[in-house]
Order: C-alpha cells, then structure tokens, then sequence
C-alpha cells in the first residue's frame, strides 16, 4: 500500500498540567517529566516531521507553557518551515514570554475555557485559573496573534453555551472550537458525570445554528458532533494513520492521542526510530489502514472509505475489541451500548475524579 504523508503533527510535550480538568483525554497514567524528551530530540522530530511532510504542528500537554525550552522548541518547528500553534490553558502566560514565542516563530494559540462563569470555569478546571485565561487572551490579540478557543461541552457546560459564544466574542476570539466530550482516559473515567442528555444537546445545537446565521462569518463556530447522541461514527483523526500523527511526552508515536490504549498496538518511539519508518512501516501505523482489517458490517458498508469504521479507541473502550465497528454508528451490532448510555445517563450534574496534575 503506498502510504501519502501526514499534514499535522500534535506534539505533546508534557503531561504536566496546572489544570486537573475531569474532561482530560490524556492517559489514566500519565507520563513523568523526568521521562519527557529533550529540547534537543523534540528539536529532530520537528526536523523529520518536515522532511516526511508534515505542515502543521500542535504544541499540546498538558500545558506546554511547563517547558521552559518551550521557546527554542518553538524556534525548530518554525525553522523547519512547520506552522505551529500553541495549545494552552493560558495560566503562566505572559507578555514578554509570549513575544518570546511570537519572535521565535508562534503562529497561533487556542486557548482552553472551561466555562464563561469564573465560578464554575474553575470547578470544572480543578483549579483557580479563570483571570489567568482571560488576561492570557487579552496578550494574544494584543501580540497581534490569532486567537482560538476550544471548549470541551459535556453536562456542566452546554447549557452555558450561549454565554460561552459571547465570551469569545468579548475576548477577541477568530475562531470557537465546541467539541463535545471524547471519551478516553480521564474523561472515559468520568463518563457517568460528563455525557450530557438528548435535550441539553439539542439546544446547544440550535443555539450553534442561531449564533451562526447572526455572527455572518463574524466568529468561526466548529461544531465538533457528540458520537454518542448522533448515531453516527466519526472518521477518527481522518482515517487510522492517514493524515496526523501524535507523539506523546516520551517519544512515543501514536495514530491518535488515545491509541496507547489498544493491546498489542506495540506502539513506536523516536528514540528507537525514524519518524518516516514509524509512519510507513511501523505495525502501530498499519494496524488499521485501508479496509483490509474490517469485519462486516464495515466490510461490506457504503460507508467504509468514510468513516473507516470509526474510531478503534471507541470500540475497543465500549466492547474490549478495537476491530469491531464503532458502537457509535446506528448499524454497528454494538449500538445499543451507547444507546443505552445516554438512555440511562442521570440528569443532573454529579460528582467526578480530578485528573491529576502531572509532576
């Protein structure tokens, strides 16, 4: 099979968060700093990610403002002619190291907002952080960089979302990314507290739809759709291997964040290997390329070289097998999991476990 190049690389430089945000999709497990690789290899992979093809670069976490070489970092992945945004909470951000970053070639930054209420943005973080986002978005326009905002909507947020949409038009926002709750890692943890009702995301979509029609293009709106309530499964990163690949804090190289889940994925690392050989001709990479893995129904679907099944991460979460269809999708035999999980999800906000900060 010949194997086109990957356009987008999400770097996660550390597990470290000030943030202990329930929604996290960042492992159970979190990886140590005293494991994270070295200014000088993040330096090659951004090299090598270039020379494969990659064009765009994520810089995540964690929050990637914990690396204090996160400067030169910034510097090789502009170098290498990447473009390359910062992916931050925004708490210890501030005016002379974001000129740094912006001087040293940052392109973009999407910020993280967990509610447009300071009292309960911070409930939902784990942590006081609320004025930090803030000023942190005010430095951003101020530095002359576009500015996005992701937010995560799950049950204790989507009912604000009208005032999470003004929010971002009063901090000078390009762009709203409203992704609704993946479940993997923390938020797979989590799940009982976070999926939100039917009802609850139905407003929130008409709410979308309404705020598109009168902004006019003013204001990006991405609605990133709730799988579990749609009936529908995504096409997970674009397709298994196919246009971005992940590496974690310690050099380990996914197809997706969450793919360190799956037994027997045996996944890679840049320290062991060549980023165009894990990309080619790694088992990890290949596990579930193309079609040839499916089982029917996907075999034999019309949807197949669509959605390619879905995502394995969910599949395997949700039946313990990731090569069965995606329960997600109304025709997967495994549909009536999730069917019953929002069915049977409680109706009022309960308690969640913190993700841990990270050290």
């Amino acid at each position: 099979m010949t194997v086109a190049p990957p356009w987008a690389l999400l770097a996660e430089l550390t597990h470290g968060c000030p943030l202990r945000c329930a929604y996290c999709s960042n492992p159970v497990e979190l990886i140590s700093r005293s494991r994270e690789l070295t200014t000088g290899q993040w330096v090659d992979v951004l090299r090598q990610a270039a020379d494969l093809g990659v064009v765009q670069t994520h810089l995540s976490g964690g929050e990637p403002l914990l690396r204090r070489d996160l400067t030169p970092i910034v510097e090789a992945a502009a170098t290498a002619g990447l473009y390359t945004q910062l992916v931050t909470s925004g708490v210890g951000l501030h005016e002379r190291r974001l000129a740094e970053l912006r001087d040293a070639g940052l392109r973009c930054v999407q910020l993280s907002v967990q509610h447009a209420d300071p009292l309960a943005s911070e409930h939902i973080a784990g942590a006081r952080s609320f004025a930090a986002k803030e000023r942190a978005a005010r430095l951003v326009r101020a530095a002359g960089l576009p500015l996005g905002l992701n937010v995560v909507l799950h049950r204790a947020d989507i009912d604000a979302l009208d005032d999470l949409i003004a929010l971002g038009l009063d901090w000078g926002a390009e762009r709203i990314e409203l992704a609704n709750t993946q479940f993997y890692g923390w938020a797979l943890r989590n799940r009982s507290a976070l999926l939100p009702t039917r009802d609850q995301v139905e407003r929130a979509r008409a709410t979308v739809a309404r705020r598109r029609e009168r902004l006019a293009g003013a204001l990006e709106l991405i609605w990133v759709a709730p799988d579990y309530l749609d009936g529908t499964a995504k096409p997970c990163m674009g397709g298994w291997g196919a246009v971005s690949l992940t590496v974690a804090p310690d050099g380990t190289v996914l197809p997706c964040p969450a793919a360190a889940t799956l037994p027997g994925l045996d996944p890679p690392n840049v320290q062991d290997h060549q980023l165009a050989w894990i990309w080619r001709e790694s088992k990890a990479f290949n596990a579930y390329r193309g079609e040839d893995w499916m089982r029917d129904p996907c075999r034999t679907c019309a949807l197949r070289a669509t959605d390619f099944g879905g995502c394995r991460c969910q599949a395997y979460a949700l039946t313990g097998d990731a090569t069965r269809t995606d329960p997600a999708c109304r025709h997967a035999p495994g549909h009536h999991l999730v069917r019953t999980l929002v069915d049977d999800s409680p109706r009022t906000t309960s308690a969640y476990a913190y993700r841990e900060g990270g050290s």
